[in-house]
């Protein structure tokens, strides 16, 4: 029994080691100092309003891809965005025409 409770308690030590360490705080995503000076004249030109909130200047880049000088745009992914729906045929939802219904005339006998 004894081995037994060792291994658990070993086995949920280690687990909880390792879920510490994962909620350990880390630097976000840290932008160089050659993508800095390449797309801050972009952020600032294309996306000001967004200032200084780094999350939406970056989405608001990326929506902008086209517009991005072409120092700052080798940065970003070629391409579409993943999950960015491309434009496909349209859909017609217009109701169909149905054909008009046939009346049937009566013959007159008179005539």
């Amino acid at each position: 029994m004894p081995a037994f409770r060792f291994k658990t308690s070993l086995a949920v030590a280690s687990l909880s080691l390792a879920l510490a360490v994962l909620a350990l705080p880390r630097p976000g995503f840290a932008y160089t100092q050659e993508e800095q000076q390449a797309c801050s004249p972009d952020a600032m030109r294309l996306c000001s309003e967004f200032v200084p909130n780094v999350d939406a200047i970056t989405a608001c880049m990326i929506k902008k891809k086209s517009q991005l000088s072409p120092q700052c745009r080798v940065f970003f992914r070629p391409g579409p965005e993943p999950g960015e729906a491309r434009a496909g045929k349209p859909t017609n939802i217009a109701p169909k025409k149905k054909p008009a219904p046939k009346v049937a005339r009566k013959k007159s006998s008179e005539g």
